[in-house]
């Protein structure tokens, strides 16, 4: 459409030309066409130096203005600039959200050049892998990250799958980091944190090898007993009377496991907890009972106060945990030995209160009591006809009432356990 319209100025200035020499003279014609000649120079040239002074510092806020035809020049220019900011800033944002999308991920993100150099990196990469993004830019990843693994993983170039790093900065980590290259150069670094994913792997095997090992002895104890009358059918009666009690021990004692992995079970699935008013004097009173039946007059046992006060929840899952408590106070208290019990106020919490004069704790066993299958004396505690997993009952039963346990324990001297509840359960 230029080209067009130029010819067809140029045409016109001709034809007035001719136009002129033909009512006049020749040279009135030649020197009009010449004059009409370097005025159009003249505008061209002054056009030309103000586009070429914008092409210097382009601005669509700043594209030249015109007439004629250097204005339908100006006018398709002003458009291209314009589309070509609308499409850069559509990019712009573009980036934008991702960068702030890479920012936001929870897995670190870090981009590397074709010599394993660092271009980018996120904020999680940076807690992951202890990187600083203004310091750490154009530095090799195996500079700054000095693990073995890692070296062999990018040595290897295998990145179909992923290492796990093990660290301790600010604190021990466990990091699943991959590899991904994304064009002929570049790659990506990731990393997630697995941390408490390999601590539920670890506690799974753990547990899957405790019950094995809990329910293997028991069972080989069965299963010997019951070879043994099957190969001696004439074994006399005592000896057979005194395999049938072994027998009924070893399943009563599994009997007890799986019934406390149940009970496990069914408060890990965080059902629903069924409140009520707890009557506080009336359970101290069932759990001295139960205590007394269970010593048969080996301990002296008391109570030693009781706020005349109510709880608020879930009676039988209480009655379980402090019942818990206090039979281990009585397994774990040679003859002779006292036990008390206690309902009081220590500052501004309400506690349960289980004190023996037992064997007591070793202090490097206290934080670890409410693992599963921990015992501090596995002998003692399976002739007790313990199976492991009731303090971990416990700790469970007291987190969904809200409450906390503190354990005090010197060897030889005995043991207090305390049971501390909220305010808010408290009913006066």
């Amino acid at each position: 459409m230029f080209w067009l319209r130029s010819i067809l100025f140029y045409s016109l200035l001709a034809l007035i030309a001719l136009f002129i020499s033909a009512i006049g003279s020749a040279n009135d014609g030649l020197i009009f066409a010449v004059s009409l000649l370097g005025v159009a120079t003249v505008y061209h040239l002054i056009n030309l130096n103000r586009l070429n002074t914008w092409l210097k510092k382009p601005d669509i806020n700043t594209v030249p203005s015109s007439f004629m035809l250097w204005q339908d020049v100006f006018d398709q220019l002003y458009e291209q600039i314009r589309t070509q900011q609308k499409s850069k800033d559509r990019l712009a944002n573009t980036l934008d959200r991702f960068l702030s999308a890479a920012e936001a991920l929870p897995d670190g993100v870090v981009i590397l050049d074709e010599y394993d150099r660092i271009e980018w990196c996120n904020p999680a990469s940076q807690i992951h892998l202890g990187l600083n993004r203004k310091t750490d830019s154009g530095q090799q990843i195996t500079n700054l990250l000095r693990h073995p693994a890692l070296r062999e993983y990018l040595k290897e170039q295998d990145f179909s799958h992923p290492v796990t790093l093990r660290t301790m900065r600010p604190q021990e980590q466990v990091l699943s980091v991959q590899m991904v290259p994304f064009d002929s150069t570049r790659k990506l670094l990731l990393s997630r944190d697995i941390t408490q994913l390999d601590r539920v792997q670890t506690v799974h095997r753990d547990f899957v090898a405790n019950v094995s090992h809990e329910l293997r002895t028991p069972l080989t104890v069965v299963g010997g007993f019951i070879e043994t009358m099957i190969d001696l059918p004439d074994i006399d009666q005592k000896t057979r009377d005194q395999h049938m009690q072994l027998m009924y021990e070893q399943t009563q004692r599994m009997q007890r496991l799986v019934d406390d992995l149940l009970t496990l079970s069914r408060l890990e699935n965080g059902q629903q907890l069924k409140e009520e008013e707890v009557d506080i004097p009336q359970m101290m009173q069932l759990l001295r009972i139960e205590a007394e039946g269970l010593s048969q007059g080996r301990h002296s046992i008391s109570i030693a106060a009781i706020d005349r006060q109510r709880l608020i929840g879930n009676h039988d899952e209480l009655h379980s945990a402090l019942g818990n408590l206090v039979s281990n106070a009585v397994r774990y208290t040679p003859a002779g030995g006292s036990i008390s019990l206690a309902w009081q106020k220590r500052g501004d919490e309400v506690c349960f209160i289980v004190k023996d004069t037992g064997i007591g704790i070793a202090p490097e066993h206290v934080p670890r009591l409410t693992e599963r299958f921990y015992r501090v004396d596995r002998g003692r505690s399976r002739s007790t006809g313990g199976t492991g997993l009731g303090l971990a009952i416990v700790k469970h039963i007291l987190n969904r009432h809200q409450a906390t346990m503190a354990v005090e324990s010197r060897l030889g001297e005995g043991t207090e356990f305390a049971v501390k509840f909220p305010a808010p359960r408290i009913l006066e």
